[in-house]
């Protein structure tokens, strides 16, 4: 399908100074390629021709911009993606986690869920639940409402259930849900140590410490001062000899926090390094 070219350069511009005087949500730090895509396909399903018109309704609809946030920021995720990334998590990562008497653990920018869900089973299985706490934060309060419920299409457990497998996974995966005509419902206790609220990686400052942050493929979507932000903010909520987990086409490299970190896995997980 082609990519509609409703919105210029400039445009983009104008849109995110609106967005952020009338509503406070700041897009400044993201790229702007990025944005000018997503204002584009916007435009194309809620069959805007012009910029004034989607504006018009920005501005006009205050139900609108709940729509616009969650099609500009980027909400795709499944569970156990990257198996090899979680299997390093279970292998090599909770093992040092388990020392510790209490387990902290942010996934920051967690969309609809499934990543914190995928969490919540390693902890389990490797026995650690008991004593860990969960945050997934997003930005956007609609995805994190799905994640409440814990309610996700059918047809995607094919794909979860194999990437489970592949990540180590112990257990017949379906032991977890429910299935219920086209939708499965996540066992009720994945979300006992599940605590979910909204938190804006831009704008708000931490809200605890942790020992795990886990932040993949939000990052890209930044420009380089935001990601400076966003890193030092992690820097910031995360105890010594912590770890922190990136996307794979994120990295540390290049960016002022880089001295405190080691990389421990080639999965993009760094380790804080002590300076006590």
């Amino acid at each position: 399908m082609l990519e509609p070219n409703i919105i210029k350069d400039q445009e983009v511009e104008y849109l995110i100074n609106d967005v952020y005087e009338m509503y406070g949500y700041d897009f400044s730090g993201y790229s702007r390629a990025s944005l000018k895509r997503r204002m584009n396909r916007i435009c194309l399903l809620d069959r805007f021709t012009s910029f004034a018109e989607l504006r018009y309704t920005i501005m006009n609809d205050p139900d609108y911009i709940t729509r616009f946030v969650e099609e500009v920021t980027v909400n795709v995720t499944e569970m156990f993606r990257d198996p090899s990334f979680f299997k390093a998590l279970r292998d090599n990562i909770l093992p040092q986690l388990g020392t510790y008497p209490l387990i902290r653990i942010w996934v920051a920018g967690c969309s609809t869920g499934e990543e914190a869900y995928s969490i919540a089973i390693l902890l389990k299985e490797a026995g650690l639940y008991h004593k860990s706490l969960i945050y997934g934060t997003d930005l956007n309060p609609s995805v994190l409402e799905t994640a409440r419920a814990g309610v996700f299409p059918l047809q995607q457990m094919k794909q979860y259930s194999e990437n489970y497998m592949l990540s180590g996974g112990i257990k017949d995966f379906s032991t977890y849900y429910t299935a219920n005509y086209d939708s499965v419902k996540f066992d009720k206790s994945l979300q006992e140590k599940l605590i979910l609220s909204t938190h804006n990686l831009v704008s708000d400052s931490s809200f605890n410490s942790f020992q795990l942050i886990i932040c993949r493929n939000v990052l890209i979507y930044f420009d380089r001062d935001l990601q400076e932000r966003v890193f030092s903010l992690f820097d910031n909520s995360l105890e010594n000899l912590g770890f922190l987990a990136l996307g794979a086409k994120e990295t540390l490299r290049f960016s002022t926090i880089e001295k405190n970190y080691h990389q421990v896995e080639d999965q993009k997980i760094w380790k804080k390094i002590d300076h006590h």
